[in-house]
């Protein structure tokens, strides 16, 4: 229940949810996080924090690549937050 209720948390976010959105939507299902501050109006650190949030809950994945992270949504883990709703 707790490691459910971090995911909801995560997603209880509308910046984290559009984050999501604009990873899945990225090239290859994946985004720089250098291409998701702009969409979202927000800072650099600002946006890292809830990556960092959403990577803690298994939403995503985090690969650095020289400077920057990329990210994309971990394989299964939107699924199995729909599935695991359907198990309560």
């Amino acid at each position: 229940a707790a490691r459910l209720a971090l995911v909801f948390k995560a997603l209880g976010d509308p910046t984290r949810v559009r984050l999501l959105s604009l990873i899945a939507a990225g090239e290859g299902g994946e985004a720089c996080i250098c291409d998701l501050t702009e969409p979202v109006g927000l800072s650099q650190g600002t946006v890292s924090h809830h990556m960092k949030l959403l990577a803690n809950a298994g939403l995503v994945t985090r690969e650095q690549r020289g400077r920057w992270a990329y990210f994309a949504i971990a394989d299964g883990a939107l699924d199995a937050a729909a599935e695991s709703l359907r198990d309560l």
